[in-house]
Order: structure tokens, then C-alpha cells, then sequence
């Protein structure tokens, strides 16, 4: 009998010590995926839109990339990014490469939100303290992340930026133009083609009654 009584409570030690285990685990897993911070870890960082003051885009990057590192924010927030495209401008023989804002006044962030959804503490304080910064794109203080597809847009427009400049035309097919500049200047006609890499234009023009095609250059036309 004293037996069987040592027995049983030899089997429920071990269970309360095996839940006890358990519970450990649990309990270093969540902490684990908060990683201290409140930070949901487990889950993937996500991108959010930052407003901030038009023509100041850039100038809010680097402050902020300069935040990040010097206050060790990098656990919290993983990229900042400011979307732009190259456009070249070409006027005879010589061309000019700008660039150009793809979304005037907004930063957009990649970065891991408070396991309530709120931007975390630490981040909220620089991002508020940031010259030129504004909110974020949300609301009752929850920003809210962008859809996989507006990311994939806005990452290839940034990739394909990166491969090669555009020529920055405002002409289309079928559009009235003019001639201002060269042999045929004042000459109309009828946008057939567009050509954005030698950044000329295709123009149908009437000469001696008889419709020709012309190459011209598309800084040398105007529309009607």
C-alpha cells in the first residue's frame, strides 16, 4: 500500500514538473518574439507611409538613417526609403540627368509595429522629433501597413529606376504639335510614334500637300 502511495505521487511530481517545463518554454517564446521590446519579432517587418513636407523627402532620409544608427533603432526599424526616378532631358548633342520624386511628401518605412499595432515608443519619439517629419498614414494612432501589391509596385518602380534614366516627354500618339525649333519650324502635324530613347518624336506634317513622316527631336515641339 505504501507502495502504490509513493508511486502516485512520484507520477504527479513528474507532471507538475513536465507543466512547469512546458510553461518555461512558452514563456521564453514569447518573450523571445516581443524580444523585450514589445516588438511582435515572430512576424515579418512590414511597410508604412510617413507623410512629411513636399521637397524635404531627402533631406528627411538621411536624418532619420542617421537617427536610426546613432540611437540603435535598427532593431525596430529596418529600411527607409524614398522612391525616385532618373529623367534625362536631352537638347541636341548634350543631355542632363535629374531626378525626380515618384511620391512628393511621403517616406515610406519598413519596420516592425508594437504588438498593438501602434508604432513602438523609441521610434515614435525620434520620428515625432524629426524635422519635417509629419504622421503616418493610418488611424487612432495604428498606422496602417501597406498591401503586398502597393510594396511590389513601389519596390519595381524603385529597381527600375536604378536600371536606366527615362527620357521625360509630354507628347502621346495622335496629339497636334508644332515645330519651334530646326529646318521645319513652324511646321504642324499629327504625333504618330515616340521614340523615348533617342528622345525624338515621329511627327506627320503636310509638305507640298503630301503627308511625310519627320524625326524630330522632342524638345523642338510643342503642343497645340
Amino acid at each position: 500500500m505504501a507502495d502504490s502511495e509513493e508511486q502516485n505521487n512520484l507520477e504527479d511530481n513528474t507532471e507538475e514538473a513536465a507543466q512547469v517545463q512546458a510553461e518555461a518554454v512558452v514563456s521564453s517564446e514569447e518573450s523571445s518574439n516581443s524580444d523585450g521590446l514589445g516588438l511582435n519579432k515572430a512576424a515579418t517587418a512590414l511597410w508604412y507611409v510617413l507623410r512629411v513636407a513636399v521637397n524635404r523627402e531627402t533631406m528627411v532620409k538621411k536624418l532619420l538613417d542617421r537617427k536610426i544608427e546613432e540611437e540603435g533603432l535598427s532593431d525596430e526599424i529596418v529600411r527607409v526609403c524614398v522612391p525616385t526616378e532618373k529623367v534625362k532631358r536631352v537638347r541636341g548633342n548634350s543631355h542632363r540627368v535629374t531626378e525626380r520624386k515618384l511620391y512628393p511628401g511621403y517616406v515610406f518605412i519598413e519596420m516592425y509595429m508594437a504588438e498593438n499595432g501602434t508604432c513602438p515608443e523609441r521610434s515614435w519619439f525620434m520620428f515625432k522629433e524629426t524635422t519635417g517629419v509629419g504622421d503616418f498614414i493610418g488611424s487612432e494612432g495604428r498606422p496602417s501597413e501597406m498591401s503586398p501589391i502597393e510594396v511590389s509596385k513601389m519596390l519595381g518602380q524603385v529597381e527600375e529606376a536604378e536600371a536606366s534614366p527615362a527620357i521625360q516627354m509630354e507628347f502621346a500618339k495622335d496629339d497636334q504639335v508644332k515645330v519651334k525649333g530646326g529646318a521645319f519650324e513652324g511646321y504642324e502635324g499629327v504625333v504618330e510614334s515616340i521614340d523615348p530613347e533617342k528622345g525624338t518624336v515621329r511627327v506627320l506634317v503636310s509638305i507640298f500637300g503630301r503627308e511625310t513622316p519627320l524625326d524630330i527631336e522632342y524638345w523642338q515641339l510643342e503642343k497645340l
